[in-house]
């Protein structure tokens, strides 16, 4: 959190505090660790971007303001910042790093709030300090130096003389935003740092604040904040399932239950496309990390080599986000070890022949028919809807044709969104043909067969570019919607078994309606 602060606006909380750079020259540690950023982003960029793999650069991984904004130093957030384990306030966190032995809350989890406060321990007992004594503090704690808050030697307890101190610009005095002041002409400044580095058409991948009060794209965002080529990319875990350890049929979103928020995977990853899109209208966005525990259920898959279940999560996290295939993607997933997807059945390391077309390629990889999974690549129109089943291979897409751009402006009878993106206003389009990624994978020595393409269409599947052509009718009207139903011969064999109300509760509702009838009779 220190380090946070400092990098962002050090300049507009500490303008006094000063260190030497590389020169010998005196500037703000602001200065200096933003330069140090860039420097190796230069070094970086200069090392891979011509590379044709590299298809742009993210900034950082889940950019954090620090204390900037902070509401109150008696606590942090419980909507925005995760409190599990032993969670110092922001002025019990001072006292710790300034050597006070200090009483702090434990945080564990719990059911229908995320977690709750229920008991106390006592860190730090060593005295520690975390500031170097030859440090430009003089081993002080930086915001103690500042008067920002002050150690009481009578009461053993930190006192806050200025309580507002992170909401306002030393200088000023006024509110400072996080986002606009910040973060934005930061991004803006290494955006263009990396494309001069590399070229151009690199694309920016940037996120907000993960979990924070303005969620996963603020509506500050405006056009002359956005670098060019720039992907939002937020993040999302079922915190749920990461902190129970566990995946069935019931999920919750912990971040958002404290708001009433009692959702599927589907409203989640539907709301973020949403926010995005409100925010910031036609770009791109990618969930650019998602996360499967390995250990659940008891680490049932460490015992038995049997990943069904995390197969069944990431599945089920893929197929919802595949609902707003329009704008939103599975981009990495963390699922906490290697182990899940290289390995032999018993862990083993195993030899791989990494052309593409190679029957070895996927040996000793695991939950591959979750991850290796149709989708779009390019679509000739506006992507509507894409839905795929893991257990067939079955996949059913909708595209719509787009009106010019001279057309006439109807005003819509809803408010456009990812779910029903405006039609008109769009370039003509350069080529019929829909291009469907299909792994060979699923269709090596079988047959790829398309359902209802409208007459004058046509299809073929190239299974040594795992790709299925789609030729739509050059005819079509603009507004046109194409839904096909692409299904594979053989179907695939069922990884899973797709359970129902009535194969969850079917005996349980039998055995209640027997014992009513029983004392009714």
């Amino acid at each position: 959190m220190n380090h946070g602060t400092c990098f962002w606006v050090e300049d507009a909380f500490t303008p006094k505090l000063r260190v030497k750079d590389a020169h010998g020259a005196k500037i703000s540690i602001q200065q200096f660790l933003q330069a140090s950023f860039l420097n190796s982003w230069e070094m970086l960029a200069k090392a891979v971007g011509d590379l044709d793999g590299v298809i742009g650069f993210e900034i950082m991984n889940e950019p954090h303001r620090g204390y900037v904004e902070l509401q109150s130093m008696q606590g942090f957030d419980y909507n925005a910042d995760l409190h599990l384990g032993p969670v110092p306030t922001p002025l019990q966190s001072f006292t710790l790093g300034a050597g006070h032995p200090t009483e702090v809350g434990v945080w564990t989890r719990s059911f229908l709030i995320p977690t709750r406060r229920t008991s106390q321990v006592i860190l730090n007992k060593a005295d520690r300090k975390i500031w170097y004594h030859d440090g430009p503090t003089g081993e002080r704690c930086i915001w103690e130096m500042l008067g920002i808050w002050g150690w009481d030697c009578n009461k053993k307890e930190g006192i806050v003389p200025r309580e507002n101190h992170f909401k306002k610009h030393s200088m000023t005095n006024a509110k400072v935003d996080w986002c606009t002041a910040f973060y934005f002409p930061f991004l803006e400044k290494w955006a263009h740092l990396a494309h001069s580095m590399s070229n151009s058409d690199k694309m920016i991948f940037a996120e907000a604040i993960p979990n924070g009060p303005k969620q996963f794209c603020p509506t500050s965002w405006t056009p002359e904040h956005r670098p060019r080529n720039m992907v939002c990319e937020p993040h999302w875990y079922d915190l749920n399932a990461l902190f129970t350890k566990g995946f069935g049929d019931f999920s919750v979103d912990v971040q958002g239950l404290s708001r009433g928020a009692w959702d599927k995977y589907a409203l989640h990853t539907r709301n973020i496309a949403e926010e995005v899109y409100r925010s910031l209208g036609e770009k791109p966005v990618v969930i650019g990390e998602c996360g499967v525990p390995m250990d659940m259920n008891g680490e049932e898959a460490f015992k038995s080599e049997g990943f069904t279940w995390q197969l069944r999560m990431f599945d089920a996290m893929s197929s919802e986000s595949g609902i707003t295939s329009r704008t939103a993607t599975i981009g990495r997933a963390t699922i906490g070890t290697a182990r899940i997807f290289h390995g032999s059945a018993n862990g083993a390391p195993s030899l791989l022949d990494c052309d593409r077309s190679s029957p070895t390629l996927d040996n000793g990889a695991r939950i591959l028919r979750s991850v290796v999974r149709p989708y779009p690549s390019k679509a000739a129109g506006i992507p509507l809807r894409f839905e795929y089943e893991v257990n067939t291979g079955e996949f059913t897409f909708e595209w719509a044709v787009p009106g010019p751009s001279n057309a006439p402006s109807e005003q819509p009878a809803v408010r456009p969104s990812v779910h029903r993106p405006p039609l008109a206003g769009h370039p003509p389009l350069t080529s019929h043909v829909t291009e469907i990624f299909v792994p060979s994978f699923l269709a090596l020595g079988g047959a790829v067969v398309m359902q209802g393409l409208a007459e004058g269409g046509s299809y073929e599947y190239d299974e040594a570019r795992q790709t299925l052509y789609v030729r739509a009718p050059a005819d079509a009207a603009s507004g046109t919607v194409h839904r096909i139903r692409v299904v594979l011969a053989p179907r695939l064999k069922a990884v899973f078994l797709v359970n129902d109300f009535w194969s969850d509760w079917g005996s349980t509702v039998a055995a209640v309606a027997a014992a009513v009838l029983a004392l009714w009779a």
